[in-house]
């Protein structure tokens, strides 16, 4: 740089001033950053310090301005803008020190505003001021340092004194609440130290023990506690006490100061100090004799009948499962599973009002019954009772039992002006608890008590495993018959029928059979009684009638004059007005002539017949079509009525031939017997077949009386179509 004499530079050569402010407060802004927090961005902090660092030099060229003043404020500006860091301040000086040089060029290179003494312009003045500026801003910097510490140490005063009012006010406030909520609670509160002594109690705790509070303070909580308090009562509070628990909840019962028990919710809480360790215990006891009252009533109700008092079924099956579960394996137990006979009779002829006065009695004389003997009667619902007899000592016990209950409820009954007789049937069980389980215990006995009803009524029937057997095998079948109907498992059989005279083929009679999937082949005997019983024979009986039809045709041709299929009509079929339609359908779509259709019927299903069935047989007989007699003997018997019948045939039951099997011994009047049946059964134009032929004796013997054809082992089983064609020729 070239420079005047004392090297000050001239004019032209001096830099931009602007430029050189720019790069000083940049290089202050570096030099302070990071050294206090301050909430500025980065341009925000150096457009700050440029016009501070502007503000030092503008009182640095103004020889009369006052340093002192500007630097201070310049210091105590840079606190307001959080520099509070000495580390800022050591900084600040560093970097305005460093940079004097240029400054010192700048402020010199003014025009002469003082002369000293001699009239010559004095080098030294300018930066005097520069560093006299400099020290103000130390100065400034940390006056207003210490102003803003006295400043914070104040408001940290101030802040502590409102935060002491507040806590006080709190304080009190809080204590106002505690005991507004402990003086007016309904609940009562009570509060003790750990050894046990009452220091406080609420209002609502002296009316629940009927004690004043200065009662209370003279005793421990101990000298309250029931006498029938279980050990774990005091095992919960001596845990709360020595702090091994916070709390407690338990219903507890207290005594009164007139002697009364009281129900209570006890909730009792360990209280600790500020630095955690147990000082009181607080206990909330809350009055809930009424609730406790209200629901035992209600648990009552839920497990007793409302208009006899006895256990209701839910209560039952519960204390069953109880017994089983608590029972030594090698118990034994019984049931007597009750029914009225005929109440649906009574609810509908006197009333039920009459109804439930009877069955109030019956649970009264039940109760008379077993109550001394310490077992429980329940209702189950409607007229059903039962009653279990734990740790029973064998069948005999229970029949005793059942004997004396049939007796107790058969007694006459006096409601009001009506004498009511009624009776009951029972199912016994008893078994081992060890072979089998609540619910089958139960099912037994319902099962056993059908049974009874089925026999008789007025009586008890015991249980037999083997007849239970029988009656879940006929439930399954009865089940799965509807698939069976569905799908490919119902054949048909058939059994040939012989002229007597030169044994030549007279028909063939169609019987289904049940290809059961785990059962094996079962004949009609154990199904066509279940199908009758849920209207499944109709279905059933349509089907074996299509398949016969298409068999006879397979066989036979369509000639009249040849053999005959026999299909079986159950009872409940004849009654359906749809038979003549499917048995027109069957014919139809097999193209067998109607004379080529034999249809049996049981004797018992034609005597007395109804108008419907009657006209069933009249229309059937119109087409063309065969009527049998089936079975005939085991019923009414009755030739003359069977006159005016549209029937063909009569086929005599196997009865009539038992007598006539062996070669000797014959009672002549047993084949007598036969012989006016068939000779009765010609006057009347019908053919006879008998039924159940095994030996040539009693093919014999049936040819001497006349009689036409003969079926049974003797001329073939029963067989599925392939062997029939095989055994009587029709392949």
């Amino acid at each position: 740089m070239n420079s005047t004499a004392g090297g000050w530079p001239n004019a032209a050569d001096q830099n931009d001033p602007a430029e050189e402010l720019r790069r000083l407060a940049a290089s202050w802004a570096e030099a302070v950053a990071g050294t206090s927090y301050v909430p500025l961005s980065e341009e925000e902090i150096e457009a700050l310090l440029l016009r501070l660092l502007g503000r030092l030099v503008s009182a640095a060229r103004q020889p009369g301005a006052r340093l002192e003043s500007v630097g201070i404020e310049v210091g105590a500006a840079l606190v307001d803008a959080h520099f509070t860091n000495p580390r800022s301040l050591s900084r600040t000086l560093a970097v305005l020190l460093d940079g004097r040089r240029n400054l010192d060029e700048r402020v010199a290179a003014l025009p002469k505003v003082l002369d000293d003494a001699e009239g010559t312009r004095s080098i030294g003045q300018p930066m005097l001021r520069w560093h006299a500026l400099i020290a103000a801003v130390a100065e400034g910097f940390s006056a207003a340092l210490q102003e803003r510490a006295l400043r914070e140490q104040e408001e940290i005063l101030r802040a502590a004194a409102e935060a002491r009012e507040q806590n006080r006010q709190a304080l009190q406030a809080s204590e106002e609440r505690f005991r507004a909520v402990f003086e007016g609670a309904t609940i009562g509160i009570g509060i003790g130290d750990l050894d046990g002594r009452i220091l406080e109690v609420n209002p609502a705790l002296v009316r629940l023990f009927g004690y004043p509070a200065e009662e209370f303070r003279r005793h421990r909580v101990q000298e309250f506690m029931h006498p029938a308090d279980v050990e774990q009562v005091w095992k919960l509070y001596g845990e709360l006490i020595r702090g091994e628990r916070q709390h407690f909840q338990l219903e507890k019962q207290y005594l009164r100061s007139n002697g009364e028990s009281v129900w209570t919710d006890l909730t009792v809480s360990l209280l600790r100090d500020g630095q955690g360790k147990p000082r009181y215990q607080l206990a909330l006891i809350h009055d809930v004799t009424a609730l406790r009252q209200l629901r035992r009533q209600l648990e009552f109700e839920a497990h007793h009948d409302p208009l006899t008092g006895l256990a209701n079924r839910k209560k039952f099956l519960d204390d069953l499962d109880k017994m089983f579960i608590e029972a030594p394996r090698d118990m034994r137990a019984g049931l007597c599973y009750l029914d009225l006979d005929g109440f649906k009779a009574v609810n509908d002829t006197l009333g039920h009002e009459v109804g439930d006065q009877l069955l109030v009695t019956v649970a009264q004389r039940l109760e008379s019954v077993v109550h001394s003997r310490g077992y429980s009667v329940a209702r189950l619902g409607g007229d059903e009772f039962v009653v279990l007899v734990p740790n029973s000592s064998g069948r005999a016990q229970l029949i005793a039992l059942a004997e004396e209950m049939l007796a107790a409820v058969a007694q006459p009954l006096q409601l009001g002006s009506r004498q009511v007789e009624i009776t009951t049937s029972i199912g016994v069980v008893e078994r081992s608890i060890a072979d089998i389980d609540p619910a089958e215990l139960l099912r037994a006995a319902d099962m056993t008590l059908y049974w009874a009803k089925a026999d008789g009524r007025s009586q008890w029937a015991l249980f037999e495993p083997e007849r239970d057997a029988r009656e879940l095998t006929r439930y399954s079948l009865s089940s799965a018959l509807p698939a069976a109907l569905t799908g490919d498992d119902l054949l048909v059989h058939y059994q040939p029928l012989r002229r007597l005279a030169d044994g030549s083929l007279h028909g063939v009679e169609a019987l289904v059979r049940w290809n059961h999937p785990r059962l094996g082949l079962l004949g009609p005997e154990n199904f066509v009684g279940l199908a009758e019983e849920s209207g499944l024979i109709i279905p059933l009986g349509r089907r074996v009638l299509q398949i016969a039809c298409r068999q006879a045709v397979a066989w036979f041709g369509a000639r009249p004059e040849g053999p005959f299929v026999s299909v079986n009509l159950a009872s409940r079929q004849l009654r359906d007005e749809r038979l003549v339609r499917d048995v027109q359908q069957a014919l139809a779509d097999s193209g067998l002539h109607p004379w080529q259709l034999q249809l049996e019927m049981t004797e018992s299903a034609v005597i007395g017949t109804d108008p419907l069935t009657s006209y069933t047989l009249d229309a059937l007989s119109d087409m063309g079509v065969r009527l049998a007699i089936d079975d005939f003997g085991t019923g009414y018997s009755n030739l003359t009525y069977l006159r005016r019948l549209p029937v063909n045939e009569l086929k005599l039951d196997r009865s009539f031939l038992r007598a006539l099997r062996c070669d000797e011994d014959v009672d002549p009047i047993d084949v007598q017997l036969v012989a006016s049946l068939v000779s009765l059964a010609h006057l009347l134009n019908l053919t006879v077949i008998a039924e159940g032929v095994e030996t040539q004796a009693q093919v014999e013997r049936l040819l001497s009386t006349g009689c036409d054809a003969g079926q049974g082992i003797y001329f073939g089983a029963a067989a599925d179509p392939a062997e029939i064609s095989r055994l009587v020729g029709l392949d």
